[in-house]
């Protein structure tokens, strides 16, 4: 529900949050003697996938926790699938023995988290022509793209909004920055006034034409 203007200061901002981690996206580099023979880990692994004439990287799968790893001659890997920030460590672990046990030699693990993709519901029905007027660093283009892309600058963040108050989030670096970036995204929804009751939005351009 959407809280009139006089009632804004009394929505319970924090308890109404609602959204959840989709995607955890790592980088690693490990220490290396040599080139990773990527064959000799596919042969090893049998769920592993690897065929260099479509993509460089081998493909390696791990259950717990869920991930997938892209992994790279040159000791770089790309982590995907994760759902919490703090499993890469496990995860990455995992991988690592997993190329040990293929004979290769690898080496202190340096993970950076390069995004965070998490999923939302604001609980309220946004006016999306309205808030391409009124707020900045937007882009909304509804005959390419039904939603409403909002570059929010603090905390650095990227969301595609749309008409029924679904959210994505991404950009993220950690679940913390994700948190705080809903929580002002959902005070600014209705702090300018684009926070609206179902049925409403229509009746908010009877009397507006654009020339």
């Amino acid at each position: 529900m959407s809280p009139t203007d006089n009632e804004s200061e009394e929505y319970d901002f924090e308890n109404e949050l609602d959204y959840k981690i989709e995607n955890v996206v790592a980088t690693v580099n490990v220490e290396i003697e040599e080139k990773m023979d990527l064959n000799m880990i596919a042969r090893k692994h049998g769920d592993a996938e690897y065929n260099p004439e479509r993509f460089p990287g081998l493909v390696m799968r791990i259950n717990d926790p869920k991930a997938t790893f892209l992994i790279f001659s040159t000791g770089k890997m790309v982590v995907t699938g994760l759902r919490k920030a703090d499993e890469a460590a496990r995860g990455v672990d995992k991988a690592i023995k997993n190329i040990k046990k293929a004979g290769i030699k690898v080496s202190n693990p340096e993970i950076t988290i390069q995004n965070i993709v998490a999923s939302g519901d604001l609980h309220t029905n946004i006016d999306l022509n309205m808030a391409a007027i009124v707020m900045e660093n937007v882009m909304y283009e509804p005959e390419v793209f039904p939603g409403l892309i909002y570059r929010m600058k603090d905390p650095k963040t990227v969301f595609l909004i749309f008409s029924t108050g679904k959210i994505v989030c991404t950009g993220a670096k950690n679940s913390e920055i994700v948190r705080d970036a809903v929580l002002e995204l959902n005070r600014i929804v209705r702090d300018i006034g684009i926070a609206k009751e179902s049925g409403d939005l229509d009746s908010e351009f009877d009397d507006i034409s654009f020339i």
